[in-house]
C-alpha cells in the first residue's frame, strides 16, 4: 500500500503525463499507450486524477513536476560549478586578482514559478492556512531569493501563527534584500512589539514611515509602540506611587488602569487622608459624581470589606491601606467594573492597544 509521500509523487507524474497528452508533447500514435499507462500506474498506487479529494490532497499545483525538477537541476548545476571552482582553486596557483563571483540571478522561468507560488501562498493566508502559506513562500524563496516580498509575506504568516522570532528573521532579511521596501519594517515592528521589544519596534516603524510617510496603520502602530516603550522605562516605584507602608503601591495592588493612587494624596490629622486635597482633585470629584449618579457607590459600599474599613476609620482614625483593599477580589472586581463603565479616568486613556499586523499580501 503506497504511503502519502509516494502518492504525492505518483499524482505529479500522472499530472505530467496527462498534461503532455493535452499539449501535444506526445504524438497521437503514442497517446493510447500513455493513457493505458496512466490508468495502470494510478490503479497500482491507488491514485485517481479525476478524484477531487485526491487532487486537493496530493496535487502540488501551482508547482508542477517540471518546475520542481528545474529547481533540482539548477541547484545541481550551481553545486557542480562551486565544486569545480573549489577543485580548480586547490590545484592551481593563486591568481593575481580575485575572480568575478558566479552570478546567482534567477532565470525568468524561476521568477515566474516563484511568483505563482507566492500567489498560492497569499491564497492560503486568506484561507488562514498559515502553515501551508509558509511552505509555499519558502519554495518561492528557493526559486528567487532576491525578492523581498516573499520574505515579508512569510514573516506575516509566521506572526499569524505566533512565531514572532521567525517573523523577525524574515523581516530583517526582507529589509536586507530591499532596504526601500516599507512593509519589511512594518512587519518587523509588529514582530518586535509582540515579543516586548518596544524600542526596536519604534525604530522599525520610524524607518518604515520614512519610506511611506502617509501610512496611517504604521503611524498608529508607532504611537502605540512609543507609549509602551516609555511606560516600560518607568521604574516600578514610580508607577506604584508612594514608598512602602500603609496605602503605598496602589498601582501594584491591582487597581484598574487610570484609577487614582489615593496614597499619593498625603495625610491629614491622625493619619487620615487629606480631605482638602481629595476635594480639590477634579478627577476624583468627577469620578465621585459619576459613582453617585450610576449607583456604583452604593454597590461598592455594600461590600463587607469596605464597611469594615469605614468602621475602623471612624473608630480609630486608621488610614485605609489601598494595597490591602485591592487584594480583596470583590473590591478589585467592583473597581474594575466601575472604571470600565466610566470609560477610565479622564486623560488616562486606558492601556494602549497593540499595533495591528500588516496583513496585506503583495
Amino acid at each position: 500500500m503506497a504511503d502519502d509521500k509516494q502518492k504525492h509523487l505518483v499524482f505529479s507524474i500522472l499530472e505530467f503525463l496527462q498534461a503532455s497528452l493535452n499539449n501535444g508533447t506526445i504524438k497521437p500514435d503514442d497517446s493510447e499507450g500513455v493513457e493505458v499507462a496512466i490508468q495502470c500506474i494510478g490503479e497500482a498506487f491507488g491514485v485517481d486524477l479525476n478524484d477531487a479529494v485526491q487532487a486537493q490532497t496530493y496535487s502540488t499545483k501551482p508547482a508542477t513536476l517540471v518546475s520542481i525538477f528545474d529547481v533540482f537541476v539548477n541547484a545541481q548545476k550551481k553545486l557542480g560549478n562551486k565544486n569545480a571552482a573549489a577543485a580548480s582553486a586547490s590545484s592551481a596557483p593563486a591568481p593575481a586578482a580575485k575572480s568575478t563571483p558566479l552570478s546567482s540571478e534567477p532565470t525568468d522561468e524561476e521568477k515566474k514559478n516563484a511568483e505563482e507560488l507566492k500567489v498560492a501562498g497569499n491564497r492560503k493566508v486568506n484561507e488562514k492556512d498559515y502553515a501551508e502559506a509558509i511552505r509555499l513562500y519558502g519554495e518561492a524563496i528557493v526559486l528567487n531569493p532576491k525578492n523581498a516580498v516573499y520574505y515579508a509575506n512569510r514573516a506575516a504568516a509566521y506572526s499569524q501563527m505566533g512565531d514572532h522570532q521567525n517573523a523577525i528573521t524574515d523581516s530583517l532579511k526582507a529589509a536586507e534584500v530591499d532596504p526601500s521596501y516599507s512593509k519589511a519594517y512594518s512587519r518587523l515592528g509588529h514582530a518586535y512589539f509582540s515579543v516586548g521589544k518596544y524600542k526596536e519596534a519604534v525604530s522599525a516603524y520610524e524607518k518604515g514611515l520614512t519610506l511611506e510617510p502617509n501610512n496611517a496603520t504604521m503611524k498608529s502602530s508607532l504611537a502605540t509602540a512609543r507609549t509602551k516603550a516609555r511606560d516600560n522605562e518607568v521604574a516600578p516605584s514610580a508607577r506604584g506611587g508612594a514608598g512602602a507602608g500603609a496605602g503605598a503601591g496602589a498601582g501594584a495592588g491591582g487597581l484598574p488602569p487610570g484609577f487614582p493612587d489615593l496614597s499619593a494624596l498625603g495625610g491629614g490629622a491622625g493619619g487620615m487622608p487629606d480631605l482638602a486635597g481629595l476635594m480639590s482633585n477634579p478627577a476624583l470629584m468627577n469620578m465621585a459624581q459619576q459613582m453617585m449618579q450610576s449607583g456604583a457607590l452604593n454597590s461598592l459600599m455594600s461590600n463587607p470589606a469596605m464597611q469594615q474599613m469605614a468602621q475602623r476609620m471612624m473608630a480609630g482614625g486608621e488610614r485605609p491601606n489601598i494595597d490591602e483593599m485591592m487584594r480583596d477580589p470583590e473590591i478589585a472586581e467592583a473597581a474594575r467594573g466601575l472604571m470600565g463603565n466610566m470609560g477610565g479616568m479622564p486623560g488616562a486613556g486606558g492601556a494602549p492597544k497593540p499595533p495591528q499586523g500588516d496583513d496585506e499580501m503583495l
